[in-house]
């Protein structure tokens, strides 16, 4: 389903918004929310309109390029008919798919990599290991940025008890672990041997071993052998996508109050914004996102973080 997006320079983003939901909504299902957020559905596609200080921002999208042109010439036509007290220009950038959008710019990805705090050498040489080891499977490897956001969360949580779901070579594990407390625990679940046992000598080194308890099997086996009460403070979800549901509902009951559950991937390289993918990992994501912002149990944010990173709060 391929996206386009428009910015127009106005004045008066907020009243085009209000005109175009109102006109609309009689020959297609057209909402306005409070904060002024506006959207179109029609059978083929649709059209979101926020303003955006000076600007209307407009992202289209639709089943086909063909239906694309389709709205994109609809709300232009209509935009265009109720500035009668300023000129206009309308311009729709060129048609994307999901996978093709760039989430972080390159330029931005490497000033946070050398903007936060630096990774120490175990840390470098445990990238350099996977990279070795894994050949190209070492993209699964968490960014360092990523893994000081964790080592934060874990301190500012105050987590004594922890979960990770999806070790690989253990970097992630080493950052939430080095940031529990001295009789702290980090649950780290994982299937392969082979990965984790590159771990475990960085944990040694890194003088956090005693600290993880690592459970080689399928995580939701894990997960359900636990006693059912809040007894974890934080945890972290990076493993195979199709699972982050059940993942989810098996740690939120365990989960204490003010608990965090930190997920990864939740943008599956832009292709949950895209319902033209249908694969297993994007279904399952898009199912994940949609329950957690549903879930009264739980306050979350996502956040535009490398592919995606969604904070859960438990109330």
């Amino acid at each position: 389903m391929p996206t386009s997006t428009a910015h127009v320079a106005t004045e008066r983003p907020e009243r085009y918004i209000k005109q175009l939901v109102a006109h609309m909504g009689h020959k297609a299902t057209a909402e306005l929310t409070i904060d002024g957020r506006g959207t179109i559905t029609f059978r083929h596609g649709g059209c979101v309109l926020s303003p955006a200080g000076d600007h209307l921002r407009l992202i289209a999208t639709a089943a086909d390029v063909e239906a694309l042109a389709g709205v994109q010439d609809v709300v232009t036509r209509h935009l265009l008919r109720f500035a009668t007290r300023e000129e206009l220009r309308v311009e729709w950038t060129a048609p994307m798919r999901g996978d093709a959008m760039r989430i972080v710019d390159p330029v931005a990805e490497d000033y946070v990599l050398t903007h936060c705090t630096p990774a120490d050498e175990l840390l470098q040489e445990l990238v350099a290991t996977t990279r070795d080891a894994t050949g190209d499977a070492a993209g699964m490897q968490i960014s360092h940025d990523e893994g000081a956001l964790l080592t934060m969360l874990v301190r500012m949580v105050g987590a004594r008890r922890a979960i990770e779901v999806g070790v690989f070579t253990g970097y992630s594990s080493l950052c939430v672990a080095r940031a529990l407390p001295a009789d702290g625990l980090l649950l780290a679940c994982d299937v392969s041997e082979e990965w984790t046992s590159i771990a475990l000598p960085y944990w040694r080194r890194a003088g956090v071993a005693d600290r993880i308890d690592l459970r080689i099997g399928p995580a939701l086996d894990t997960l359900r052998a636990l006693p059912a009460e809040p007894a974890f403070d934080f945890a972290f979800i990076d493993a195979d996508k199709a699972n982050y549901p059940a993942y989810y509902e098996e740690i939120v009951p365990r989960l204490s109050r003010g608990g965090l559950i930190v997920l990864d991937n939740v943008f599956q390289g832009g292709r949950v914004f895209d319902p033209a993918f249908q694969g297993d990992n994007h279904v399952a994501m898009r199912r994940l996102n949609e329950m957690v912002v549903a879930d009264d149990r739980v306050e979350s944010v996502m956040l535009p973080v490398r592919d995606g990173v969604t904070l859960v709060r438990k109330r």
